[in-house]
């Protein structure tokens, strides 16, 4: 498995479509917030909700993709620094799309930086772009279940255990599909350290890329 791709004259064009594909999402979902405030939601509700959406529609998407259309995991790493190079220019101008981003946290900027990160490590070390998108997966699907069940059952955001218990049932299912035995550890460690994260830098996806990619990369090596 080389670094480099193998047909980048077919995979760049590809990943120019993802990288559309991903910015209509997130103008799309406007359309979703604008909706859910007509219906009564309260604002940081309406906000939360769209930011698991996305998680799901761009980065869950995506993900599943990836091993179909890349040879390597370079160009989709390149592609997750350039749009988080984009989600921070707002920040940067104190513009935020209020849709979906809050003056508290750059929080989007960090999941794509853990996105892109998390794929090309295990990718690197595993020589498998099945288990590279395992990380992504978590990620993706599985914190994004965790917090629309939490806005769902507590109208904020929060870090209630049963958020937790609703993304162990997802990151289980994706790990063992993935990995069979080898991904339940590194399911049920990215379970339990999404409940925790150190604010403003050092947030949940962060963690969950980090445990995840190193427990899945310790558990595949040596059992």
């Amino acid at each position: 498995m080389y670094l480099l791709p193998e047909n980048p004259t077919r995979e760049i064009p590809l990943a120019l479509v993802l990288f559309i594909y991903v910015l209509t999402v997130v103008y799309f979902m406007k359309r979703a917030y604008m909706y859910m405030l007509k219906k009564g939601f309260k604002r940081n509700v309406a906000v939360y909700y769209n930011r698991k959406f996305i998680h799901i529609l761009a980065g869950g998407v995506v993900a599943f993709i990836t091993p179909y259309i890349f040879t390597s995991p370079l160009i989709p790493l390149i592609f997750a620094l350039v749009i988080a190079v984009i989600l921070y220019i707002p920040h940067y101008k104190s513009q935020e799309l209020s849709w979906f981003q809050v003056e508290d946290n750059a929080y989007e900027v960090n999941f794509c930086i853990a996105w892109g990160l998390s794929l090309f490590v295990v990718w690197v070390i595993l020589k498998n772009p099945y288990y590279a998108i395992i990380p992504p997966l978590f990620m993706s699907l599985g914190d994004a279940v965790t917090g629309i069940v939490r806005n769902a059952v507590y109208g904020k955001r929060t870090k209630a255990w049963t958020g937790n218990i609703a993304m162990l049932a997802v990151t289980l299912t994706i790990g063992y599909y993935y990995t069979g035995i080898h991904g339940i550890i590194p399911a049920v460690l990215s379970t339990i350290i999404e409940h925790f994260e150190i604010p403003p830098l050092l947030d949940d996806n962060m963690l969950i890329a980090a445990v995840s990619t190193t427990s899945l990369i310790f558990c595949k090596l040596f059992f």
